[in-house]
């Protein structure tokens, strides 16, 4: 067993967020695992760029209320609880909702080392009216 201290906050790269994110790491697996583990915290509005998962990614929310969207479906609303599993290639985003704070754990796998595609891509960023769903 080893206890390992927490790494500082991270602020969410402009190039990948819209608004205020905040990014702590819980897990890096070490290989063979290539697990990742992040509590990701939205402030009111922020939110992802579209972007993608190679091998998928899983959103556990714990606290707040925050929205989601995959490319060409409608806008959900997500809560404490809520599990949101997204499969390889599927294009979305997610983020807080307007008034409210939102934290989610985003658990994601790599790709294997030998493998040409990328872990996640990132496109364009969100706009503010597909945020409010008027696209």
């Amino acid at each position: 067993m080893q206890i390992e201290p927490k790494p500082p906050t991270a602020k969410g790269p402009a190039g990948m967020f819209t608004g205020d994110v905040f990014l702590d790491a819980i897990v890096q697996g070490k290989e063979p695992s290539r697990v990742r583990v992040n509590a990701v915290r939205f402030t009111p509005g922020a939110r992802t760029a579209w972007h993608s998962h190679a091998v998928g990614q899983t959103l556990y929310v714990t606290e707040g209320r925050g929205r989601i969207q995959a490319r060409g479906g409608s806008i959900s609303e997500i809560r404490p609880g809520d599990v949101i599993s997204t499969p390889p290639g599927e294009w979305h985003w997610h983020g807080a909702a307007p008034e409210h704070y939102m934290t989610h754990l985003s658990i994601t796998e790599g790709v294997a080392p030998d493998d040409a595609r990328a872990e996640s891509s990132w496109g364009d960023h969100v706009t503010d009216d597909e945020y409010e769903g008027r696209s």
